[in-house]
């Protein structure tokens, strides 16, 4: 009798989806590489140049003996040091270098995070719409993400309300985002400490990510969770990077701030599985986070004026609802009145069908809605050039100007 026939591929492995904004660039950039003048609202990067200051320290690095061997696990000494300092002058946060870990990207950080955290069954609430990437580290680290939906109608901000009937006594982490990724959401500093005050007396920890911390506009305010709620800070952990804020996405640079008993057993972990972050790549970082904000000034001023015009041209095309984003540099319209019209002898009845149609007719890519776990809606990236930002949107609103 023959052993039954075991799959090539672990089911935990074989359960992670493709990244779906990776993949919308990826075909953006495969279409335009074949002669076809797509634009790409897909990826979530900066299109600005790294500064020269923080290339020239990789420079130096390169050529520095003490950087060709193994590093520490948890970071560079100095870039620890040096990533505590900035927290404290960013967000008032007072941490030590101790409760700093250098991960390789802003998403090692998330998943070893959970993976510290979590146990088989522990869940965690994720606020909807989320970043694609939350619900696939959760599960991978054996939880069960929870989602509580937000709408257009309130911001895409979530209530205590909502967070109160998602909990059940095996939730154990409050995964919170601001300002947020895919919808620009921005909560204001007094939404934060209700929502930290709640956490604290539900026992929960939260897990926020603050990649995006620097890039708020129009009077928002970007509030650190363990700063609004010190009572908090023994059971919350920071998730951040220089990837936005320095346009650092490629350098893969990004760190978790947290009890120094969570802080070490991640350590572990990543001691396992990378060892440490890229030498070069840590001193460009140290660079980054050591000098002042004026790079990210400067993006910020271009962020801004973009977010003005594509929510503008976005509101203008019938059916499309966009809310403004106060933060990041995403917008989020709300499509679900389109879907099911016919459009060129085809009619769409989904966000992603929709989004395909424009690409093929309009040349344009987009990240549909049921990526980020809300059907009906568009993620558009407005870190690209006006000019492409402003054709992008133009094609999308003659396409969908035929809906009948």
């Amino acid at each position: 009798m023959s052993e039954p026939q075991r799959s090539r591929i672990s089911a935990r492995v074989g359960n992670i989806a493709e990244s779906a904004t990776l993949a919308v660039d990826a075909k953006a950039k495969e279409l335009k590489a074949a002669g076809r003048p797509v634009i790409g609202f897909g990826a979530g990067e900066p299109d600005f140049p790294t500064p020269d200051y923080i290339v020239d320290a990789a420079v130096q690095a390169c050529r520095d003996p003490r950087f060709h061997r193994y590093t520490p696990a948890a970071g560079l000494p100095e870039l620890r040091e040096a990533v505590a300092a900035k927290t404290r002058r960013d967000s008032g946060y007072q941490v030590d270098a101790g409760q700093v870990l250098i991960t390789n990207g802003g998403k090692q950080a998330i998943y070893e995070a959970f993976a510290t955290l979590l146990d088989p069954g522990d869940e965690v609430i994720v606020i909807a719409p989320y970043w694609t990437t939350y619900p696939e580290a959760i599960t991978l680290a054996g939880g069960v993400p929870v989602y509580v939906t937000t709408d257009e109608s309130t911001g895409y901000l979530a209530t205590i309300e909502a967070l109160e009937a998602a909990r059940t006594p095996n939730t154990k982490v409050l995964l919170f985002v601001s300002p947020s990724n895919p919808t620009g959401a921005v909560y204001p500093p007094e939404a934060v400490t209700a929502i930290g005050r709640w956490a604290a007396d539900a026992g929960l920890w939260v897990l926020t990510d603050e990649i995006y911390e620097h890039l708020v506009y129009g009077g928002a305010e970007s509030a650190s969770m363990p700063v609004q709620v010190p009572e908090l800070a023994d059971r919350t952990i920071i998730v951040n990077g220089v990837a936005k804020t320095y346009a650092m996405t490629g350098w893969r640079v990004g760190w978790l701030i947290g009890p120094s008993d969570v802080v070490k057993a991640a350590t572990n972990l990543q001691s396992h599985a990378t060892s440490n972050v890229s030498n070069v790549a840590q001193a460009a970082a140290l660079a980054a986070v050591s000098g002042d904000l004026t790079a990210v000034a400067e993006m910020r001023e271009a962020f801004d004026r973009r977010r003005q015009t594509i929510v503008r041209m976005l509101n203008d095309i019938p059916g499309v609802v966009c809310p403004e984003p106060h933060g990041a540099f995403y917008a989020y319209p709300s499509v679900r009145d389109v879907l099911g019209r016919e459009i060129r002898g085809r009619r769409p009845q989904t966000s992603t069908e929709l989004a395909s149609l424009i690409l093929e007719e309009a040349e344009v890519a987009l990240v549909p809605g049921e990526a980020f776990g809300t059907p009906g809606y568009f993620r558009l990236s407005y870190a690209l050039g006006d000019s492409d930002l402003a054709e992008g949107v133009d094609r999308v609103a003659k396409l969908l100007s035929e809906a009948v």
